[in-house]
C-alpha cells in the first residue's frame, strides 16, 4: 500500500463516522445534569468517560513527540478523581482539549518525517502506527460506551 494512503486512511480515522458514531455526536448538547450520573449498571459517568478519553488520547500523543515521556499510574491518572465534572465549563473544556489533541495526532499521521513503522525512539518497542491504532481502537470503544450510556440516561440522540 502507498504510504501517503494509509496516512490519509489513519488520519481519517481518528475521527471518522463511517460505522459508528463519531467523538463530536457521543458529546454534543450532553445534559449539564446528567454528565455525572451513573445508572444502575453502569461502569462509568458520561463524564468518567469523557475525561478518561481526553487523558488516554493526551497521553498516547505526549508519548509520541516527547522523548520526556514519562508513563501514568494505572488506572489513577487515567480516570478524572470525581464522577462529575468539577463546574459547568469543564465538559466543554474537555471536549475541546481532545479535539485539539486529535489534530495534533492527524498532524503527526500525515507528517512525512515521521515513520510510521518506525520504533518510537524513547519507547521500548512500539512504532507510531501501533500508537495511532491504539488510539484509533481505544477511542471508538469509549465512544460506545458513551453512547450506550446516553441511551440508559434517556438523552440520545443529541437534540
Amino acid at each position: 500500500m502507498n504510504e501517503s494512503i494509509l496516512r490519509a486512511h489513519l488520519s481519517r480515522a481518528l475521527d471518522w463516522a463511517d460505522a459508528h458514531v463519531d467523538f463530536d455526536t457521543a458529546v454534543e448538547n450532553m445534559p449539564a445534569d446528567l454528565r455525572g450520573s451513573k445508572p444502575d449498571g453502569a461502569a462509568h459517568t458520561p463524564w468518567e468517560l469523557l475525561e478518561h478519553l481526553r487523558i488516554a488520547q493526551e497521553d498516547i500523543l505526549d508519548f509520541c513527540r516527547n522523548p520526556e515521556y514519562w508513563e501514568r499510574n494505572w488506572p489513577d491518572e487515567y480516570w478524572p478523581p470525581s464522577p462529575e465534572p468539577p463546574d459547568d465549563g469543564a465538559w466543554a473544556r474537555s471536549a475541546d482539549a481532545f479535539r485539539r489533541d486529535r489534530e495534533s495526532l492527524k498532524r503527526l499521521t500525515l507528517d512525512p518525517e515521521i515513520e510510521l513503522f518506525a520504533p518510537i525512539p524513547h519507547g521500548t518497542g512500539q512504532t507510531y502506527l501501533r500508537e495511532l491504532l491504539l488510539i484509533i481502537d481505544h477511542n471508538s470503544y469509549h465512544v460506545g460506551q458513551l453512547v450506550a450510556l446516553r441511551i440508559q440516561l434517556g438523552c440520545w440522540p443529541p437534540k
